[in-house]
């Protein structure tokens, strides 16, 4: 028959990972062989520890909620019934922390850290891209040793301190049993080797602080806060290993004339009330165009803005160009002589039925007057 693995811990066929773990945990406590020495206890605590073991793996937890036994006929590590403990107990002390389980040691030669620089460009270098030469301090191939860390014909050996494993381990006993703790082997940083005449030069880590100059080019279309990716001109790694990555992060400077928004481009253009009335043309110095001519219609309105297509910055790695948008302000004279106040008199005394008909729209009074649409505005909120 079957043993009740479930039973054996006190719970249900359809218990979580999280609730078996638990259960398993409050009989441990109660029956490990440091808290209650009966004989029964010991007993019963490796028939719980594999019950444990049986229901943590899925195999054959599935094994047991078909009605099998994973461990009739030898199988596992209680076949000859529940005295075949086994290293269960290492099972308790891995659960409680205790069993440290080997790492190995790390390697001494080792992938180098990435590196980032921050490049300043201005509005027109990220439309156009640019190649620029940077100066870099980071870790080199040691050209003495080649990265291999040793002097002459010496070779790296086994620690002697953690016989290559790159950790030791103390065991203290607490309550519950024996602890295992591991950490890295204080002789050869974890690295389970040593090298007994290392490099004069870097002194067996073969790698070197150094500068160097990198030549970074910057693709047109960059914006602000973009990274470019620069393979293997990172650091070189531990013990000559590959270098990792250079990031160049772009830190876009704000442009005197121009605003970007992605990859349009916004400006104001001041024109004179009757340049606004009557129509004209501005020119521009675009960022990549040179002089263009924008066309002012007649009668622009202050506020009106007039898109060019295709002036705007370019795609990054696409040659489609966004689009500029010139933000119309209309300027009007502060200081009149008397000719011009007699020509506006004159104007204002042609135009007196369009003066009339806004005057009426902006009065207080009336249905359709810009205070009562105000009124109605804010009254049905």
């Amino acid at each position: 028959m079957a043993r009740d693995y479930y039973g054996l811990l006190g719970v249900d066929k359809g218990v979580s990972d999280t609730e078996l773990k638990r259960a398993y945990r409050k009989l441990a406590r109660k029956y490990h062989p440091d808290v209650n020495p009966d004989e029964a206890a010991q007993a019963k605590f490796k028939e719980i520890s594999v019950a444990y073991e049986v229901l943590s793996d899925p195999e054959k937890r599935r094994i047991v909620d078909l009605g099998g036994d994973p461990l009739e006929n030898g199988g596992g590590a209680a076949g000859n019934g529940f005295g075949g403990f086994g290293g269960l107990g290492d099972v308790f002390e891995a659960f409680f922390g205790g069993g440290a389980t080997s790492r190995g040691p790390i390697g001494r030669v080792r992938p180098g850290s990435d590196s980032l620089l921050r490049m300043r460009l201005d509005l027109t270098e990220c439309a156009t891209g640019v190649t620029k030469q940077v100066t870099v301090d980071t870790a080199v191939l040691c050209d003495r040793c080649q990265g291999r860390g040793t002097h002459g014909d010496s070779r790296p050996m086994a620690c002697d301190t953690c016989h290559g494993r790159g950790e030791v381990q103390t065991v203290q006993r607490s309550l519950l049993g024996q602890v295992m703790t591991s950490r890295p082997c204080p002789t050869c940083r974890g690295v389970g080797e040593v090298i007994p005449d290392p490099c004069h030069q870097c002194g067996g880590d073969g790698r070197v602080r150094a500068r160097r100059d990198i030549s970074v080019k910057i693709p047109a279309g960059v914006g602000d806060g973009m990274r470019v990716r620069l393979a293997a001109q990172g650091e070189v790694g531990p013990g000559g290993g590959p270098a990792g990555d250079l990031y160049v992060e772009v830190h876009e400077q704000p442009h005197e004339i121009f605003a970007r928004d992605g990859d349009d481009l916004h400006c104001h253009i001041s024109v004179p009330m009757v340049d606004a009335a009557l129509g004209t043309t501005v020119a521009v110095d675009a960022i990549l165009d040179g002089p263009i001519d924008i066309t002012i219609p007649p009668g622009t309105q202050p506020g009106a803005t007039i898109a060019l297509r295709g002036h705007g910055m370019p795609q990054l790695r696409s040659g489609a160009r966004g689009d500029l948008h010139a933000h119309i302000e209309v300027v009007v004279p502060e200081r009149l002589d008397n000719h011009d106040i007699d020509l506006l008199r004159k104007f204002k005394e042609h135009r007196e039925r369009e003066t009339a008909e806004v005057r009426s729209a902006n009065a207080p009074h009336g249905g359709g007057g810009l205070f009562s649409r105000l009124r109605e505005t804010f009254s049905s909120r």
